[in-house]
């Protein structure tokens, strides 16, 4: 059924048509959530502003149009799909306010919640929410779903740590519970709706056996059904409301900001495992632990430790661990390292007298404490990267009554056993009672579908009904539970959960069948498929963890959903279906417009480079083999072309002058469709023919100085502060520092076959990289002496896929770090410095070095939030600028206070000082300018 004309015809004046997605391919690609359920909207519309969300929904009760809301799309049980319209958060909803230093903090729903953390940790404090997906998630779906987490628990949860709320309900109305006015107008306008409100909490407090039940539920770890609890804990019916909407998915209304009571977040951390010999003393353990002060503690079963154990870097204990093994992860947190030390005694004197198979002590050692963690978190990806192409990963979410804990897991156990689910594993936040398991479910025949759901009613029946437990605790009802929610629940308090709804929500528009369904099927409707694609993706859950650090996300499709397109298409062929269309479609949104630096990889919970993916569609259509390989033969020709290209853009900005030629390179560009580069004053000066001195045999230690070629063609921009090319000024740096500087002969000619692997040219860029190893080996006397090499990228490159073991390469941070500043006197300038951390850098594990490094050369360090990838991508810069413009789109705003920034790749560089507003530079400028060589 589509969507009434009238609707769409006040949308379209409402929205801008950028903003307005209803193609097949937008529309299949916001169809996919991380749950494993699929809906196709029928439009999406990114919102900017809450006048927008207001309008929208005054329209769509107007026309009985249902509406969803999503933040992230991180969220597992089916709460943030529609087939009908689909509203998704665009930049604009990042605000934050810092209050009372950092005791409180307002936050709009689009800020993630790590980054809400970032800002608070100065201040020694958090938000209390810390779900395993806050590096992705937003504050709207951590609100939304009232997620919780490993240290969390009940206490600090948004429910329990809200201190007000700004919130947009059906009817359009805004109501800021900080805001006098707001209420005061709130109270006039909707009077009958807060005396209902107050008239509910009422009868359910009076309701012995109801408010009873309802604050047994909420001792627990609950998000199954509507915050009830909303109704017995307050009794103003403001009050009443900001807490229903908490957890309620947004069935009941948007959250357009909050403002939570942050907890502190303790500096100095150790954590342990204590394994046991079985599933009982480990339960019995964790009764114990619960009175202790821990921050977390983690249980592990031994199928979860079972997944990991032939993992690289596991421990090889693991393996050897007994068939009923339990494991407990602990971890104590506190504000001082003495008061740490009075901890971890209590902690293990409490249960000195159970049992151990193994123990590993309490360490604060990061190389220790990480290993542990590692353990844990590496449980979820080791079932998804075994599961059967076609199939998909099932979390659930469930909570036990803590001195049932140990019966439940056995209990659990049992249930995958009669099931045949001999993948499954268990691992959770224990001191809650509140366990994960993880489990592959094909729903690709009846049968599969029919096993699913006898599960499902075993263990809705175990955990509800004999347990008296929540069947979810942190990861939402959504469609998954909403058949399970009267069962868990009863009679009486599922309707009253229906007379919420109905009374904030009369017409039903607000995210149907999510928490309250009519439709005792729904969980088992709309089963996502995840067909073969390829070998590179088909691990791919299609969580969104990726997205964060995606340059295109908001321009085209984000990892995510090229994925899930390219699944689409293959499935399509499969079944003999036209997909021309969707492929040319894709060719621009999934393809020419990813930047493929592998970041996705990097945020992945089964490591999928979605850039692989690009790689080898590109090479699939690179079909200039020939002019690939006469490059290649030819490398210093095609430098020595590209210093004429630098050239002759020079030439013509002195001729027409700078806006002149702006606006017609960009008209050529675009109607070239890249083929033509688009000048910008950040454009570089060509550097002439290199002249690079002879080696003078001496005292000095030897370093091999591997120019890449973008340091041999592209000299400093004409307007840029610094005009000394970074190849000079790179040597005089090195020969400060003592070093005798070595060239590798016949430079001009080498490469390391980056600009050949990004087009989709393998074998040409293979050829070029083994050139120049075999170069490096020479110059370096057998890899003898160390090799700095100037572009991060380039030495990633060269890193990849093996490197011969002679050769001692380093990217400019590693060489600086371990074998230059000892031999400078640093004087830092007093003056803030934006810092970029290219992806090569984050890639070989140097991001921190390079801002140690700089905070040892300047007073202020500024790392803009949410720029991880500039898009520049080697010469996506010059041929698809929009994608550059796009991830640089706050970086204006984010430096405008700074003299210069840094980083260590040259391209990357153009396109920061074109959308900084402020020169980019090599790190060896900076360095350069605030030493001097020690005696």
């Amino acid at each position: 059924m589509s969507l009434p004309a009238a609707f769409l015809a006040e949308v379209q004046r409402l929205i801008l048509r950028e903003r307005r997605f209803d193609d097949p391919l937008s529309t299949l690609a916001f169809g996919t959530d991380a749950s494993f359920y699929r809906l196709i909207p029928k439009l999406v519309l990114r919102v900017e502003a809450e006048a927008e969300v207001v309008a929208l929904l005054k329209l769509a009760g107007q026309h009985r149009v249902a509406v969803t809301f999503r933040a992230a799309g991180t969220s597992l049980s089916g709460q943030a799909i529609s087939d009908s319209v689909l509203i998704v958060l665009g930049d604009n909803w990042n605000g934050r306010e810092i209050r009372d230093q950092g005791a409180q903090i307002r936050l709009q729903p689009g800020v993630i919640g790590a980054a809400a953390n970032a800002v608070l940790a100065p201040l020694g404090r958090k938000i209390g929410p810390d779900p395993a997906s806050i590096a992705a998630a937003k504050i709207g779906g951590i609100v939304a779903n009232n997620s919780s987490g490993m240290c969390c628990g009940t206490a600090h949860n948004t429910y329990h740590t809200l201190a007000g709320m700004r919130l947009v309900l059906a009817d359009g109305t805004v109501l800021d519970t900080e805001d006098p006015h707001s209420v005061q107008a709130f109270q006039a306008s909707h009077a009958v709706m807060l005396q209902q409100l107050a008239e509910l909490g009422r009868q359910t407090r009076a309701n012995s056996a109801l408010a009873a039940k309802i604050r047994h539920k909420y001792r627990l770890k609950n998000t199954t059904g509507l915050s009830l609890n909303a109704l017995v804990d307050y009794d103003q019916p403001l009050d009443i409301l900001s807490h229903l909407l908490v957890g309620s998915e947004g069935t009941l209304g948007f959250i357009s900001a909050v403002t939570y009571h942050t907890v502190p977040e303790h500096p100095h951390k150790a954590s342990a495992l204590l394994v046991f010999p079985d599933v009982e003393s480990c339960c019995r353990a964790v009764t114990v632990l619960k009175q202790q002060p821990v921050s977390a503690v983690e249980l592990l079963d031994r199928r979860s430790l079972r997944s990991v154990q032939d993992k690289p870097g596991m421990p090889e204990w693991v393996k050897d661990l007994s068939a009923n093994a339990c494991a407990l992860l602990v971890e104590s947190r506190a504000a001082s390292q003495s008061l740490l030390q009075e901890q971890l005694q209590l902690i293990m004197a409490s249960i000195a007298h159970f049992p151990l198979e193994k123990q590993v002590d309490f360490s604060a050692d990061p190389v220790v404490y990480n290993l542990l963690w590692k353990i844990r978190k590496d449980t979820f990806p080791a079932v998804g990267a075994v599961r059967r192409t076609g199939t998909t990963v099932i979390i659930e979410d469930v909570t036990f009554p803590i001195e049932q804990l140990a019966e439940g897991v056995n209990r659990l156990l049992a249930l995958f056993d009669k099931h045949g689910y001999a993948e499954a594993i268990i691992f959770g936040h224990a001191l809650e009672g509140n366990l994960h398991f993880v489990f592959t479910q094909g729903f690709d025949s009846e049968a599969e579908k029919a096993r699913y759901e006898a599960f499902m009613q075993d263990v809705a029946q175990l955990v509800a009904v004999e347990f008296g437990g929540s069947l979810k605790a942190e990861h939402g009802t959504g469609r998954n539970m909403a058949p399970f929610v009267e069962l868990e629940w009863g009679a009486d308090a599922y309707q009253l959960m229906w007379q919420i709804k109905r009374l904030l929500d009369p017409q039903g528009i607000l995210n149907p069948d999510v928490i309250l369904s009519e439709d005792r099927d729904i969980h088992l409707k709309n089963l996502k498929p995840l067909p073969a694609a390829d070998a590179i993706v088909d691990k791919c859950i299609e969580c969104g963890f990726c997205e964060p650090v995606c340059p295109s996300k908001g321009l085209t499709l984000s990892p995510r959903q090229r994925i899930v397109i390219w699944r689409d298409i293959q499935a399509k062929k499969r079944a003999g279906i036209d997909t021309s269309e969707l492929e040319a479609a894709y060719q621009y949104q999934g393809i020419d417009t990813c930047a493929a630096t592998g970041l996705c990889a990097q945020r992945c919970p089964v490591g999928i480079n979605t850039g692989d993916l690009v790689r080898q569609l590109r090479a699939r259509d690179a079909n200039s083999q020939r002019s690939a390989d006469w490059l290649a033969n030819n490398f210093q020709r095609t430098l020595q072309g590209a210093r004429l290209m630098l050239q002759v853009a020079n030439g013509a900005r002195r001729l027409l002058g700078a806006p002149l030629l702006g606006r017609t390179s960009a008209a050529l560009s675009k109607a070239s469709q890249g083929r033509v580069p688009q000048w910008t004053p950040a454009m570089p000066q060509p550097l002439q023919r290199l002249h690079l001195p002879k080696a003078n045999d001496d005292a000095r230690p030897r370093v091999v100085y591997l120019a890449a070629c973008v340091s041999r063609a592209m000299g400093p921009a004409t307007g840029d502060s610094e005009q000394m090319p970074l190849l000079d000024k790179t040597r005089a740096l090195l020969e400060k520092g003592g070093f005798q500087v070595v060239f590798p002969d016949d430079l001009d000619n080498l490469c390391c076959g980056q600009p050949f692997a990004s087009k989709g040219y393998a074998e040409q860029a293979e050829r070029k990289k083994q050139e120049l190893i075999d170069a490096l080996l020479q110059a370096s006397r057998g890899g003898l002496d160390p090799i700095y090499c100037d572009t991060s990228p380039c030495t990633l490159r060269l890193m990849q896929d093996g490197l011969d073991a002679r050769l001692k390469l380093h990217d400019p941070v590693k060489f600086i770090r371990e074998q230059l500043l000892d031999r400078l006197h640093i004087t830092p300038q007093d003056k803030p410095v934006a810092v970029h951390v290219t992806c090569s850098t984050q890639h070989l594990g140097e991001a921190q070095g390079l801002i140690d490094i700089v905070r040892r050369c300047t007073s202020e360090v500024v790392i803009p939030e949410g720029i991880h990838c500039c898009g520049f991508a080697g010469d996506k810069g010059f041929t698809t600028p929009q994608l550059n413009s796009h991830a640089l789109r706050s970086l204006k705003d984010a430096v405008q206070h700074c003299d210069e920034g840094i980083s260590t790749s040259r391209t990357c560089e153009i396109g920061l000082s074109q959308h900084g507003g402020i020169d980019y530079h090599g790190l060896v400028y900076l360095l350069d300018r605030v030493s001097q060589a020690r005696a």
